[in-house]
């Protein structure tokens, strides 16, 4: 894997963490950084073998939001550019067609929270605080995805008044999935990342296309589109080999999934 500026990369088999590395900045998000992560998820959205990516941060702080040192001097073309770099990143995370789990143990701000939201679902230790502040620095953001994520009244509390969301604040409106406690955040996380690595990856991506694109649509067409995920399904080999484990009484899955819930904070919310 490449070595980045901007980023660490830390591989555990077919787990991958996409590290924002930037702790000096309190991992602020510059340009570089908008590269780098569309460039490193672009290419574990190819490899294969990669099948469930974290992304966390380095130091006390996700993600201050956007560098604004770095603004300094532009021209509005430049801001423009940096903007829709910006974007690129936050749609490559969207759009890697692998399951991606955010981990948050501190402050995301403004394009923190893109990045977070993002992923296919946040899990946050208490230290973890969302705030959406672009408005009341005389520019515009967060204003599609926190709608989705918390609501539009709450969304626009947050961007009006900058109102930060503490953690169980965030797991309350539906913006981050779990709790966990802060020792032994990352190790519980790295579990989650496991189990998902586990399964078939057909299953996990039509799963998560179903989901991304059912909510998007009126139930007759979500269930079309999940009816066409089990076609597809049904005509690989990973079908027959998952019923023949269940059929043959071997599996354990359930008693699997009580216990990780547990070790995982499941009930910490």
């Amino acid at each position: 894997m490449k070595v980045w500026e901007t980023l660490e990369i830390v591989r555990h088999d077919a787990v991958v963490e996409v590290v924002l590395n930037r702790p000096q900045q309190r991992n602020a998000l510059n340009a570089a950084m908008c590269d780098e992560l569309r460039a490193t998820v672009q290419a574990l959205r190819d490899d294969d073998s990669v099948r469930c990516v974290i992304v966390r941060a380095n130091g006390p702080v996700f993600c201050a939001g956007a560098d604004l040192k770095e603004r300094q001097g532009m021209s509005l073309d430049d801001v423009r550019a940096r903007r829709i770099k910006a974007f690129a990143a936050y749609d490559a995370i969207e759009q890697i067609g692998k399951p991606c789990i955010a981990l948050v143990e501190g402050p995301a701000i403004g394009s923190g929270g893109e990045i977070a939201m993002a992923c296919d679902f946040i899990v946050a230790t208490d230290a973890a605080a969302f705030r959406t502040p672009e408005a009341l620095w005389g520019t515009v953001g967060a204003t599609q995805r926190m709608p989705r994520a918390v609501g539009k009244r709450l969304a626009k509390d947050m961007a009006f008044t900058g109102r930060t969301l503490s953690a169980q604040e965030a797991r309350e409106a539906g913006l981050v999935s779990r709790i966990v406690p802060a020792q032994g955040a990352l190790d519980a996380v790295r579990v989650m990342a496991q189990t998902i690595a586990a399964a078939s990856p057909l299953a996990m991506r039509l799963t998560k296309d179903c989901i991304d694109r059912g909510v998007e649509t009126d139930p007759a067409g979500a269930l079309a589109i999940e009816m066409l995920a089990i076609d597809a399904l049904l005509q690989s080999p990973d079908w027959g080999s998952k019923i023949a484990r269940f059929g043959s009484g071997t599996s354990n899955d359930v008693d699997h999934a009580a216990n990780q819930d547990t070790k995982q904070g499941g009930g910490h919310a």
